[in-house]
């Protein structure tokens, strides 16, 4: 299984890919308020967004792979290590956007790697 880990490190990325653009794509459209009238100005600029766009293709991508890694590994193995997103968007969000990232985040982030090592040496 471990030789899998590539395969399913790139759908990894993709995913995490696809949240920080279309974060970027939601912060260049700005905050909006759930309504009625809002729901065709607002789909029509995230329709017209590029980093909206790029972000839902990551997406397509990252499940076209995901469902080659479902096909070859169990998912006992793969699916823990979807974690690995939590950790790069993390990272991500703290290097491309400024985000806060105190001590019980990263926290979070070391306890996360420390799980995702313990589920790979069962590979």
């Amino acid at each position: 299984m471990n030789r899998y880990i590539p395969l399913i490190l790139i759908g990894v990325l993709l995913n995490a890919c696809a949240q920080i653009v279309l974060k970027q794509g939601m912060r260049v459209i700005g905050h909006f308020s759930f309504s009625m009238e809002n729901f065709f100005p607002i789909l029509f600029k995230a329709g017209l967004n590029p980093f909206i766009l790029a972000g839902l293709f990551c997406y397509v991508l990252s499940v076209i792979v995901w469902l080659m890694v479902l096909s070859r590994v169990e998912v006992t193995f793969a699916y823990p290590l979807l974690s690995i997103g939590y950790v790069v968007t993390a990272f991500a969000g703290y290097l491309f956007f400024d985000e806060n990232m105190n001590f019980t985040r990263w926290s979070g982030v070391i306890i996360i790697c420390l799980g995702v090592y313990l589920i790979t040496r069962t590979g």
